[in-house]
Formats: structure tokens, sequence, C-alpha cells
């Protein structure tokens, strides 16, 4: 049985978000430049990028856990978001500068202004983007636009416009195609005005500049008819086809030969992305290898002094393009259950076959560092799907829709997966299906400031109540 398959229709955040976020990120560079210099007597130390850089990618996660840049009806909902957003990414700060030992580096004036100084620039800054969206909105300005249809795809277009009022768009009402008014036709917060029967007159009465077309492909006698009817009256006319039931993988809209075309799936890692991705995986591997080296010195020798058996586990696992390679891993079972290559079996909560250095490495994922080895190699990356083993892959292929679409990227030691908790051993199809959904999120939305947030919520992530 396959598992049903799921709209990915969500907010993405529009290009204001992109420009907030880009401002707020500037704020905090200007005013930890400006405070450092002004206590070092006008010379600024340059060990206070590292706090700076490190309190962006901070930023980065906090925010988008809290919300801040999705819509907010009131100010004060947006503020209080911001607020524990900030807090949040300052506790993780101090949190890193506390276990490096560089917390004598840092001035606590510096660090005290730019905590309520960053906070209070943050809450103007938001505040002011509201007064100018809203000064925009009462604008004569804007065109009036109509949408025709319903549910989440119509609703977020209307987010999305109400977002960018910088298009000089605003969303008057919604007409259902229907031959009577339904409440559920009509996306939350959007007026219903009538029917598609209605809607000469509406264009009319609200002086309509622009109709989008929010129809579903299987309703093209509804999109011929009322495009014809259209044609008489002056209006822009755009069709947004809902192709969001198929489970898209890096989508986007272009042409070929002088023809339109939509890209329903397509891997994100080519030309520039996939030079950035390898270089960022190679630097980071490495890095962290030089780092943990003494780490994976003393791991090994626990393990060949617990129980007998190699240091290493290697197993046959699915990578990019569906191509096989083999993962190294510490080994944590005993050698007689620990079958590299044949029947697989997932490990489970105080599971016999676990030795006891293999039960303390499994609950802190220790045991997945000789993974950064794959890295190296170019078979896997830091941040991506989960690889799984090739027999799992020929069982869930069969029951879960778009499962193998999971290979379109690296796999990778942690993922957006991992840090959500979608972790160990899978006891039902949802919880795989839900691992997929999320894999799958990551591919549409990969960009260095997603990975580094992984990476970041990874650390808190290592020691989550399904590591065992």
């Amino acid at each position: 049985m396959s598992a049903t398959p799921r709209s990915p229709v969500r907010y993405r955040g529009s290009l204001a978000s992109a420009a907030l976020g880009f401002l707020d990120g500037l704020t905090v560079l200007g005013i930890g430049w400006m405070t450092a210099s002004f206590y070092h007597g006008g010379v600024f130390d340059d060990r206070y990028w590292v706090l700076l850089l490190v309190l962006l990618v901070a930023m980065s996660v906090t925010y988008e856990r809290f919300g801040v840049y999705a819509p907010h009806g009131r100010f004060i909902d947006e503020a209080i978001a911001l607020g524990k957003g900030w807090m949040s990414a300052f506790a993780v700060l101090l949190a890193i500068a506390f276990l490096a030992k560089e917390t004598e580096v840092y001035s606590r004036f510096v660090l005290i202004v730019l905590f309520s100084g960053g906070l209070a620039a943050h809450w103007a800054i938001h505040l002011t983007f509201r007064l100018m969206q809203r000064g925009l909105e009462d604008s004569r300005r804007l065109e009036n636009v109509l949408l025709v249809g319903g549910g989440a795809l119509a609703d977020q277009v209307y987010l999305g416009l109400r977002g960018n009022l910088w298009m000089g768009q605003r969303v008057v009402g919604a007409v259902s195609l229907g031959p009577s008014i339904s409440e559920t036709s009509a996306p939350p917060e959007v007026p219903l005005l009538g029917t598609v029967a209605d809607i000469e007159g509406l264009i009319d009465e609200h002086e309509v500049r622009t109709v989008y077309l929010v129809i579903d492909l299987t309703d093209v006698r509804a999109i011929q008819d009322l495009y014809f009817r259209l044609l008489d009256r002056n209006v822009n006319v755009h069709w947004i086809p809902n192709i969001f039931t198929l489970e898209l993988i890096n989508y986007s809209i272009g042409e070929v030969v002088g023809l339109p075309m939509i890209t329903l799936s397509e891997t994100p890692l080519v030309g520039g992305r996939r030079l950035v991705k390898d270089v960022e995986d190679k630097l980071l591997a490495s890095l962290v290898l030089l780092l943990v080296s003494p780490l994976l010195l003393i791991v090994a020798l626990a393990i060949r002094l617990d129980s007998p058996g190699p240091v290493f586990f290697r197993q046959w696992r699915t990578g990019w393009d569906g191509k096989t390679f083999r993962i190294w891993k510490f080994r944590t079972m005993r050698v007689e259950t620990a079958q590299a290559d044949g029947p697989v079996r997932q490990a489970s909560r105080d599971d016999s076959r676990v030795t006891r250095v293999g039960r303390v490495l499994r609950r802190t994922s220790l045991d997945e560092l000789p993974q950064l080895f794959n890295v190296l190699a170019g078979e896997m990356s830091l941040v991506g799907p989960r690889p799984h083993a090739v027999a799992h892959n020929l069982e869930y292929s069969r029951q879960i829709t778009a499962y193998l679409a999971r290979h379109r990227i690296k796999p990778g030691i942690t993922g957006l997966a991992q840090v959500r908790g979608l972790r160990g051993e899978t006891q039902d199809l949802t919880l795989m299906d839900r691992r997929v959904r999320a894999d799958i999120e990551y591919i549409n939305s990969w960009s260095v400031w997603l990975d580094l947030s992984i990476l970041v919520r990874t650390l808190f992530a290592l020691t989550g109540r399904n590591a065992y």
C-alpha cells in the first residue's frame, strides 16, 4: 500500500522577508562592530568576527524556529517571536563561547550592548517595515486583484501578495468556481465575493486590473470558458496551475525552444551549486576530522577492548542517483550479530545485539563520525537525507510515494529529518513517510545557510530520545 502523496504547498517567505532578514543580519554586524571598536579605543578586534558570525548562524536557526518572518496579524505577535528568537540565539552564542572557553575573550560591555541594542534595533526595523507596508497598502497606486478558485494554493497566493506589497497588487477577494457560494471554497481571510457567474460585475465594481486563475489542471474546460469571457474585459489574466498534488523536486518555471515549460523534478546540485556544496563538504569535513582525531583514536581503542572484532562496520547503502557505496561506521554490535550484507534489522531500544561501548556510541551518535571519510571520498555530504540500507530501500520504495526521490542529492551524516527528531527505529510506515517528506523539503529548499543551520541544530539533537 502506498502512502498518500502530500502537497508541498507552504509559505516560502517573500522577498520582503528576505530583505528584512538581510537588514536584521546587517544590523547585528553593525552594532557589534561599532560597540567593539568603541570599547577598544577605536580599534576593532578581529576575534569579534567569529562571535558575530556564530550569532548570525544561531539567528538563522532560532528565527526560523519561532517563525519570525512568517506572516503575523498583529505586531505584538511579531515582537514576541522576535524576542524569543533573539534571546534563544544569544543563549546559543553564550553556550558555545562557554564550551569553547572563550568567555573571557569578549567584553561583557560589548555583549550587553549587542544584546539590548540588537533586540531594540530589530523591533524598530520590523515596526518600520510594517508601517511602510501599511502606508503602501493604503495608497491608491495598488492594483486590485481578484482570485478565482480556493484552497491551499489560493491561500498561498493571497499570503504571498499580502507580504509583497512592493509588487503593487492588493487582493480584493475571491470567487468560487461552483454554481453556489461556499465558504470552504475561499481561502482564509479573503472575502468571498461570489461565483464565476458574477465575475464581470465584480471586475467593474472593484476596478479589478488583474485576475489570477487558481484552478486545477483537470478543469481545462473551466479555464477555457473563463478565459474567453475575460478577453472582453480590460484585465490581465494569469493562470496558476495546481501542480502541487505531485511530489515536486526542486521545481521551476522556464521555457524550451520558445515554449513554456514547468520542471517538475530536477536535482538542485548542478553547476555552481554543486561546486559550492562540494567545497563546503570538503572544507568542513577536513576541519572536523582534524579536531576530533584524538577522539576517534580513543573510541577505536574502547571498541577493541570491549569486544572482539573489527573497529569499523561497513555496509552497502544507496546514495546519489541510486548508486550504492559502502558506509563507514564504528562497530556498535557484536560481530556475530552485525551482518553487513545479510538481512537488515533496524536497531531498537535496549537491543541485545549492541555492546556496552556501542550503546554509548549510539546514544551520542559518535558511531557516525567515520562517515567523514565518506564525505571526503565524495560519496556523502555533511547534510542530506540519511542513506538507508539497500534492503530497506527496496522495501519502502514499494510502500511510500516518491521514496526514491531522496536520492536526487547526496546522502548526509545529518539532515533536516534528524534535527526534527525523525531518527532511530521506524516502527510504522507513517514515521518513515514523515522522514521522506522532510528529506524532500530539504532538497527543495537547499542552501548553504540551511546546511549551516542544520549542522548547528545537530549539536543539540545528538542525544535525543530516538538515539539508541
